[in-house]
């Protein structure tokens, strides 16, 4: 397994994508760092993580502030040498989707969680990587980012694709400095952010959609890909395309 031993930091790592990210990471024998805004959360995918036998260490942190971003990943690169494996999956969606009734408020907090936590996570490990000619950052954006709908929302569709839109500058800046960068796109997943839509969908919408594991696998793929092998995007979405209307609601 390319991911044994290797320092892998998973933000979002409390639910959804990140702890399944982390887990299968974990079982690969990867050392996990996860990373999250609510500590009870990430603690219980490192107590899951290890109770399974893998190893793992849990890390209360706000990736939208970029000092306590830099202070945490410095007090890693401090203790584990290195951070071979970035997953960049911290982010939420906001209850208001329309431009007339999402609120100052709600913008900055879901670009800060998405957009520029994913930037300050990777201005942080970046010059190691460089300086070691090797690394992985996998950002995880959305289907909204592409297709953008009232069902995502405007805060959280603009802001994935301006996740998409930094990955493909920093694998240009990067170019041929061993370190890699992906972006993985996916489509309906069921995670608790879907409670947070307008109209949560029913149980028989959400099981036509992928799933958090599904995603995992996805990003599983990327990391443990040898270091010559690079895959930039990836886009994983439900083979069954529901109609969503009646879910956008008026917000």
């Amino acid at each position: 397994m390319v991911l044994k031993e290797k320092v892998c930091v998973v933000t979002g790592g409390g639910s959804g994508i990140g702890r399944s990210t982390a887990i299968s990471m974990a079982m690969a024998g990867a050392q996990l760092v996860l990373i999250g805004r609510t500590l009870s959360k990430v603690d219980e995918v490192r107590v899951e993580i290890e109770k399974l036998g893998g190893v793992a260490e849990s890390i209360l942190l706000d990736v939208g502030n970029s000092e306590s971003v830099q202070n945490t990943m410095t007090t890693v690169l401090e203790k584990y040498g290195r951070v071979d494996v970035l997953v960049n999956n911290a982010g939420h969606s906001s209850i208001h989707r329309t431009l007339s009734s999402t609120t100052p408020e709600e913008l900055q907090s879901v670009l800060e969680s998405n957009l520029s936590g994913t930037i300050y996570c990777s201005q942080a490990v970046v010059p190691s990587m460089v300086k070691r000619k090797e690394g992985t950052i996998i950002n995880v954006a959305s289907i909204a980012g592409l297709n953008p709908s009232r069902l995502a929302g405007l805060s959280y569709s603009a802001a994935k694709a301006a996740v998409i839109n930094f990955t493909g500058f920093l694998n240009e800046e990067l170019r041929n400095t061993g370190v890699r960068v992906s972006v993985v796109v996916p489509g309906e997943v069921d995670t608790p952010i879907m409670d947070k839509r307008p109209v949560p969908p029913s149980r028989e919408s959400r099981s036509t959609m992928v799933t958090a594991e599904d995603v995992a696998d996805a990003i599983f793929l990327i990391a443990n890909l040898p270091q010559r092998a690079s895959v930039p995007e990836l886009v994983i979405r439900p083979t069954y395309l529901r109609d969503f209307t009646a879910e956008v609601g008026v917000s």
